[in-house]
């Protein structure tokens, strides 16, 4: 055994569990002692009642021969005179119940159910010891959580909170009982609150501290209880905003060189001047690579405008779906060339959107060009524009391409992520479409709902709010 390790030695282990083993033995035997103790004073009782009834019946009878029936009197009178004590002994011992340090001993068969009694309540009381033990470590632990923690009622108001949503929240100890969103009146904050459970987690700025940027959401628990967590996330956005800081500067300075490079390639390539088939192999990979490398560059500064700005309500305005769509499909139809793709529209043109005409084309034609690009030769793409059974306007693009595995969906509109690198390469993909889709959606209050299987094609569906859509006669 190792001299670090803290157990005892086997031997002192075994001593232990053979010491438990007779304290046990021991404790049952003085119980069954006990019992038969308490039964042994039961019959001694009775027969100190009932015996010297009996013999003075017997006495009067004897003397009285004529009164044969009293015996039968006095038996009867030293059993009741046993029922006075035996109700006697369990009224006290009723009386005894509350009384935690009560030591008399109840004679006869009362006397077991008093240590029954004391039993239980001592089992009770180190119950309660412990679990008053538990409830202090576990409120300790809650206290000493980083993520600040306020417990509330159906009313909204305060039965808890910890260190953490003193120190972030600005509360105290002296707002329990009081309502939350009377404590913190930021609009965005009540109107989340209101909202209830179902709703995302909030990210908004901590009261009396605007650098400081937290992020909440609310759980239910138990029937009228609701839990709200708060945890600091502002080295998060800050480190978020350094990203994106890096990405728009490096993309506006790649930008001219890339510029200059197409142009003296197209250049080159443009020459009257009979050139080197090698040569002009090299040249024209140089052009893809260039022309590729400018669409990730737009796109990166794209992306990064659409994350760093708030959208522009002045921006916002009604779009003609139809005409925003027409162009996208001619486009697409092209990009199909020879494939011959089965390139379809259902467009409902009287249904009208609210939103930014150059956002929501980069979205469209995103969705549109991805369907072709994956789509088999021959396949087919079907464009809709159209109210769901809700009343929401929703914009969806199914194909019979080869289709998603599940575990892809999820991390479909990450930055740069592909299923097959090589094929997004060949086909001209920068990586970055379904991400723009998906910012170009939070922005217009939409979600982005994708389906799809193995080899049974894909649906991508942009989901507008029902109050973007705009009946147009």
């Amino acid at each position: 055994m190792s001299q670090n390790d803290p157990r005892p030695p086997l031997t002192a282990r075994l001593g232990e569990g053979d010491s438990r083993e007779r304290r046990s033995r021991a404790r049952l035997a003085r119980r069954a002692q006990a019992r038969v103790q308490a039964w042994r004073e039961e019959a001694l009782l009775l027969a100190a009642a009932a015996l010297p009834a009996l013999i003075a019946g017997l006495l009067l009878t004897a003397w009285m021969p004529a009164r044969t029936g009293l015996w039968g009197w006095c038996a009867a009178l030293g059993l009741g005179a046993y029922a006075v004590s035996l109700l006697w002994r369990v009224a006290y011992l009723a009386r005894s119940l509350p009384i935690a340090r009560e030591r008399r001993r109840v004679p006869g068969v009362p006397g077991l159910v008093q240590a029954r009694q004391r039993r239980l309540r001592r089992t009770w009381y180190r119950r309660q010891r412990r679990l008053a033990r538990l409830l202090k470590r576990y409120h300790h632990s809650a206290m000493s959580v980083p993520d600040a923690m306020v417990v509330l009622t159906e009313e909204r108001e305060i039965a808890w909170l910890n260190l953490a949503a003193i120190d972030m929240l600005g509360l105290s100890r002296a707002d329990i009982g009081l309502r939350l969103d009377n404590l913190w009146r930021a609009p965005a904050f009540t109107d989340w609150l209101d909202q209830g459970s179902d709703q995302p987690p909030l990210e908004i700025a901590a009261p009396g501290d605007e650098t400081r940027t937290l992020s909440l959401r609310i759980e239910p628990y138990g029937s009228d209880r609701y839990l709200l967590i708060g945890r600091d996330v502002t080295a998060l956005h800050r480190l978020q905003g350094v990203r994106q800081d890096f990405v728009a500067n490096v993309s506006h300075e790649l930008r001219t060189p890339l510029t200059v490079l197409a142009g003296y390639v197209e250049t080159l390539m443009d020459a009257e001047e009979e050139m080197d088939p090698q040569m002009q192999r090299i040249l024209s990979n140089m052009h893809q690579q260039a022309d590729r490398m400018r669409r990730i560059v737009e796109d990166l500064l794209l992306l990064s405008r659409l994350e760093t700005s708030q959208p522009d309500e002045e921006l916002f305005e009604e779009v003609d779906v139809t005409h925003l769509v027409e162009p996208i499909l001619a486009d697409a139809r092209l990009v199909s060339g020879e494939e011959g793709h089965q390139i379809t529209a259902h467009i409902e043109p009287s249904l009208h959107l609210r939103g930014v005409p150059r956002e929501l084309q980069s979205a469209f034609s995103n969705l549109v060009f991805n369907a072709v690009k994956y789509t088999p030769a021959g396949g087919r793409v079907d464009v809709r524009w159209e109210r769901d059974e809700t009343g929401r306007p929703v914009f969806a693009v199914h194909d019979s391409g080869i289709g998603i595995e599940a575990r892809h969906i999820p991390r479909l509109t990450e930055r740069f992520y592909r299923i097959d690198v090589g094929r997004s390469r060949s086909r001209g993909g920068t990586g970055l479409g379904l991400a723009i889709v998906k910012h170009v959606a939070l922005r217009h209050g939409a979600r982005l709902q994708i389906d799809s299987s193995p080899g049974k094609g894909s649906c991508f569906r942009i989901l507008f709010p029902v109050e973007r859509g705009i009946e147009s006669h």
